[in-house]
Protein backbone atom coordinates (compact mmCIF):
# COMPACT_ATOMS: atom_id res chain seq x y z
CA UNK A 1 0.00 0.00 0.00
CA UNK A 2 1.49 3.44 -0.94
CA UNK A 3 0.26 6.29 0.89
CA UNK A 4 -0.28 9.72 -1.31
CA UNK A 5 1.07 12.98 0.22
CA UNK A 6 -1.76 15.54 0.73
CA UNK A 7 -1.91 18.60 -1.48
CA UNK A 8 -1.24 21.03 1.65
CA UNK A 9 2.11 19.23 2.66
CA UNK A 10 5.50 19.98 1.91
CA UNK A 11 6.08 16.61 0.24
CA UNK A 12 5.29 15.41 -2.74
CA UNK A 13 4.53 11.72 -4.46
CA UNK A 14 4.62 8.62 -2.56
CA UNK A 15 5.59 8.20 1.28
CA UNK A 16 7.82 4.78 1.64
CA UNK A 17 6.25 1.89 3.01
CA UNK A 18 9.27 0.42 3.86
CA UNK A 19 12.58 0.40 5.56
CA UNK A 20 15.15 -0.83 4.21
CA UNK A 21 13.32 -2.51 2.05
CA UNK A 22 11.40 -4.37 4.82
CA UNK A 23 7.60 -3.67 4.58
CA UNK A 24 6.81 -1.50 7.74
CA UNK A 25 3.26 -2.97 8.68
CA UNK A 26 4.17 -6.58 7.36
CA UNK A 27 5.10 -7.93 11.11
CA UNK A 28 3.63 -6.86 13.89
CA UNK A 29 6.58 -6.17 15.90
CA UNK A 30 8.67 -5.44 12.81
CA UNK A 31 11.33 -2.84 15.26
CA UNK A 32 11.66 -5.59 16.98
CA UNK A 33 12.37 -8.21 13.95
CA UNK A 34 14.65 -5.51 13.03
CA UNK A 35 16.67 -5.52 15.96
CA UNK A 36 17.16 -9.32 16.03
CA UNK A 37 18.11 -9.38 12.71
CA UNK A 38 20.86 -6.61 13.02
CA UNK A 39 22.04 -9.03 15.61
CA UNK A 40 22.14 -11.98 13.82
CA UNK A 41 23.71 -10.08 11.00
CA UNK A 42 26.80 -8.67 13.04
CA UNK A 43 27.08 -11.97 14.48
CA UNK A 44 26.90 -14.16 11.40
CA UNK A 45 29.25 -12.51 9.11
CA UNK A 46 33.35 -13.31 10.14
CA UNK A 47 34.66 -10.46 7.88
CA UNK A 48 32.44 -7.70 9.41
CA UNK A 49 33.55 -9.23 12.87
CA UNK A 50 37.70 -8.53 11.88
CA UNK A 51 37.04 -5.40 9.73
CA UNK A 52 35.35 -3.21 12.63
CA UNK A 53 34.87 -5.54 16.09
CA UNK A 54 38.39 -6.54 16.11
CA UNK A 55 39.66 -3.33 14.72
CA UNK A 56 37.89 -1.08 17.14
CA UNK A 57 35.58 0.55 14.30
CA UNK A 58 32.97 2.83 15.86
CA UNK A 59 28.96 3.02 15.14
CA UNK A 60 28.92 -0.66 15.46
CA UNK A 61 29.08 -1.85 18.95
CA UNK A 62 30.48 -4.67 19.47
CA UNK A 63 29.90 -8.77 20.17
CA UNK A 64 27.63 -7.86 23.46
CA UNK A 65 25.87 -5.32 21.96
CA UNK A 66 24.73 -7.88 19.17
CA UNK A 67 23.88 -10.18 21.70
CA UNK A 68 21.62 -7.54 23.17
CA UNK A 69 20.00 -6.69 20.42
CA UNK A 70 18.92 -10.71 19.96
CA UNK A 71 17.61 -10.50 23.25
CA UNK A 72 16.84 -7.62 25.02
CA UNK A 73 13.05 -7.16 23.69
CA UNK A 74 12.26 -10.47 22.77
CA UNK A 75 13.79 -12.39 25.72
CA UNK A 76 15.25 -15.23 24.22
CA UNK A 77 17.37 -15.74 26.35
CA UNK A 78 14.18 -17.17 28.96
CA UNK A 79 12.24 -18.30 26.05
CA UNK A 80 11.81 -19.83 22.55
CA UNK A 81 11.55 -18.06 19.08
CA UNK A 82 8.41 -20.16 18.50
CA UNK A 83 6.46 -17.69 21.39
CA UNK A 84 6.84 -14.91 18.53
CA UNK A 85 5.66 -17.05 14.90
CA UNK A 86 3.06 -14.41 13.58
CA UNK A 87 4.23 -11.27 15.76
CA UNK A 88 8.68 -11.26 15.02
CA UNK A 89 8.69 -14.51 13.11
CA UNK A 90 6.91 -15.61 9.67
CA UNK A 91 7.10 -19.24 10.83
CA UNK A 92 8.32 -21.66 12.74
CA UNK A 93 11.69 -22.29 10.41
CA UNK A 94 12.38 -18.84 11.38
CA UNK A 95 12.19 -19.53 15.00
CA UNK A 96 13.58 -22.56 14.86
CA UNK A 97 17.15 -21.04 13.51
CA UNK A 98 16.64 -18.02 15.94
CA UNK A 99 16.82 -20.38 18.73
CA UNK A 100 19.68 -22.44 17.36
CA UNK A 101 21.53 -19.12 16.98
CA UNK A 102 20.57 -17.71 20.11
CA UNK A 103 21.50 -20.47 22.70
CA UNK A 104 25.25 -20.94 20.60
CA UNK A 105 25.99 -17.56 20.57
CA UNK A 106 24.50 -16.91 24.70
CA UNK A 107 26.67 -20.08 25.36
CA UNK A 108 29.85 -18.37 24.39
CA UNK A 109 28.74 -15.52 26.25
CA UNK A 110 28.12 -17.51 29.23
CA UNK A 111 31.60 -18.62 29.01
CA UNK A 112 33.89 -16.24 27.47
CA UNK A 113 31.93 -13.25 29.87
CA UNK A 114 30.00 -10.13 28.65
CA UNK A 115 33.16 -8.19 29.54
CA UNK A 116 35.13 -9.84 27.29
CA UNK A 117 37.27 -8.66 24.37
CA UNK A 118 36.43 -9.30 20.91
CA UNK A 119 38.96 -11.44 20.38
CA UNK A 120 37.85 -13.89 23.27
CA UNK A 121 34.79 -14.67 21.64
CA UNK A 122 36.24 -14.53 18.08
CA UNK A 123 39.05 -17.12 19.59
CA UNK A 124 36.65 -19.40 21.14
CA UNK A 125 36.25 -23.04 19.70
CA UNK A 126 33.01 -22.57 19.52
CA UNK A 127 32.77 -19.32 17.56
CA UNK A 128 32.74 -20.81 14.13
CA UNK A 129 29.52 -22.65 15.09
CA UNK A 130 27.74 -20.23 16.84
CA UNK A 131 28.52 -17.88 13.26
CA UNK A 132 27.34 -20.65 11.19
CA UNK A 133 24.05 -20.88 13.02
CA UNK A 134 23.39 -16.84 12.99
CA UNK A 135 24.29 -17.22 8.93
CA UNK A 136 21.76 -19.79 8.46
CA UNK A 137 19.28 -16.98 10.53
CA UNK A 138 20.00 -14.18 9.28
CA UNK A 139 19.50 -15.66 5.59
CA UNK A 140 16.30 -16.94 6.35
CA UNK A 141 15.12 -13.80 7.76
CA UNK A 142 16.54 -11.20 5.00
CA UNK A 143 15.75 -13.30 2.46
CA UNK A 144 12.19 -13.62 4.03
CA UNK A 145 12.59 -9.87 4.18
CA UNK A 146 13.14 -9.46 0.80
CA UNK A 147 17.11 -7.81 1.11
CA UNK A 148 20.29 -9.39 0.45
CA UNK A 149 21.51 -10.96 3.17
CA UNK A 150 25.14 -10.52 2.14
CA UNK A 151 25.02 -6.89 1.80
CA UNK A 152 26.77 -4.89 4.98
CA UNK A 153 25.56 -4.67 8.36
CA UNK A 154 24.17 -1.43 9.36
CA UNK A 155 25.51 0.79 11.51
CA UNK A 156 24.14 1.29 15.13
CA UNK A 157 22.53 5.00 13.64
CA UNK A 158 21.25 3.82 10.55
CA UNK A 159 19.48 1.05 12.99
CA UNK A 160 18.01 3.54 15.04
CA UNK A 161 16.63 5.52 12.46
CA UNK A 162 15.03 2.63 10.87
CA UNK A 163 13.28 1.85 14.44
CA UNK A 164 12.64 5.03 14.99
CA UNK A 165 10.76 5.97 11.53
CA UNK A 166 7.06 4.60 10.99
Amino acid sequence: MTVQGSEKSSRRGHRSTTMGGMPVNDMPWWRWRTNVRSGLHMLSDPVFQQECWLAGQSGYGDVTDAVYRLVEDTWLDNWSAEKYVGTIFRDSQEAALVDVAVLRVLRILHQVGADAPVSAYLEHHGWPEAVRAARDAHVRLATNDGEDPDAPPRTLEVLSIMTRVA
